[in-house]
């Protein structure tokens, strides 16, 4: 039986939310806002300067797999980077580590006094991070550079990733031209499609993203309205 005189802590727990966002959602991000725009952009150019849908479809599929490729080809390069900047310097982390001790001591209680710690607390604090070499490089790495492991499988990952969705992104502007008769009447459908799809991009990408989920909607739906108008304009201009 609960003794009333006992009282409960008086606090509750605060439930904090924060958005952990996989670079396979980064991904994803990149490829379908590059798909959506660039072949749009693409095809409402050669609405303007072309007289044929088939055309402007054989273009629109030759311009989505070099894209996509090239979009894939990025993405594993930018991986592979990271992969191999972090794997140099935590080879010359523990070389100095290993050459310069009392250097790179200097540096741990340098970085723990910027936390706020105490000359005490640091002293303690330096003697057991430095007394495995793994862990004293490991801290170096976070702390002294700001870098943080990379997955090495992340690159092949974020190829196929960032391919798949500019391809998907980039069917989508493509696909009105499957089912009209002109270029004109393609591009009016495309960019009907095109445009709603880029707000609903936009809303649930800012949303998740945490930013102002209309106006990242509307900031979407703005670039390729842009890119589409400069594209079909220039067209224009060229073919008189």
């Amino acid at each position: 039986m609960n003794d009333p005189a006992v009282t409960e802590p008086a606090f509750v727990l605060h439930p904090e939310h924060h958005l952990s966002s996989s670079a396979t959602l980064q991904d994803v991000v990149i490829g379908l806002s590059d798909g959506l725009t660039v072949p749009f952009a693409l095809a409402a150019g050669l609405s303007g300067a072309v007289a044929s849908s088939g055309l402007v479809i054989t273009a629109g599929l030759a311009e989505i797999v070099a894209g996509s490729i090239a979009m894939g080809l990025g993405g594993y390069l930018a991986g592979r980077t990271e992969v191999e900047h972090y794997d140099a310097e935590q080879a010359r982390e523990r070389r100095e580590v290993r050459e310069v001790p009392d250097v790179e001591r200097a540096e741990v209680d340098e970085l723990l006094a910027e936390m706020g710690l105490s000359a005490e607390t640091r002293r303690q604090a330096v003697a057991e991070l430095t007394a495995d070499p793994e862990q004293w490089v490991r801290f170096m790495m976070k702390y002294e550079l700001g870098l943080e492991e990379p997955d090495p499988r992340q690159a092949p990952k974020s190829a196929a990733t960032i391919s798949s969705a500019y391809a998907v992104g980039g069917l989508i502007p493509l696909s009105a031209y499957f089912f009209t008769s002109t270029p004109t009447e393609g591009l009016a459908w495309s960019a009907a499609i095109t445009l709603l799809c880029l707000l609903v991009f936009g809303y649930f990408k800012s949303r998740m993203t945490g930013q102002p989920p209309v106006a990242g909607a509307l900031k979407m739906a703005v670039v390729g309205a842009l890119a589409e108008g400069a594209a079909f304009g220039v067209a224009r201009l060229v073919t008189g």
